[in-house]
């Protein structure tokens, strides 16, 4: 599966030059890692966000969001966010943030 590479630009603009983040083909897409823990990666035309188990329902609360299911198992703590989710930058960034936010709360791998 292809991913939008222009949402993955968008995607490393926001998250600069940080020396703790890379980048790694995954789930069809790419992902970004913060210190080895994924954090957002983008999937098709959508983002994939790894919120954690505790903030799950909020997020799945937010627009455009939904549970993260690839294979008919749910992966818990993540969600998927529709790529008309995230034309605003102001929309991505809140996203990427959650994701990054729990990739640094997570040991270093």
């Amino acid at each position: 599966m292809a991913y939008d590479e222009g949402l993955a630009e968008r995607v490393r603009q926001y998250l600069g030059a940080d020396p703790g983040v890379t980048e790694k083909r995954m789930f069809g897409g790419i992902a970004f890692l913060y210190q080895g823990n994924m954090a957002v990666g983008v999937t098709g035309e959508d983002l994939m966000v790894r919120v954690g188990p505790d903030a799950a329902d909020a997020a799945l609360a937010r627009p455009g969001a939904r549970v993260f299911d690839m294979t008919g198992r749910p992966m818990r703590g993540w969600v998927v966010v529709t790529g008309s989710a995230v034309t605003e930058d102001e929309a991505l960034s809140a996203w990427i943030d959650a994701g990054s936010a729990f990739a640094a709360s997570l040991p270093p791998k």
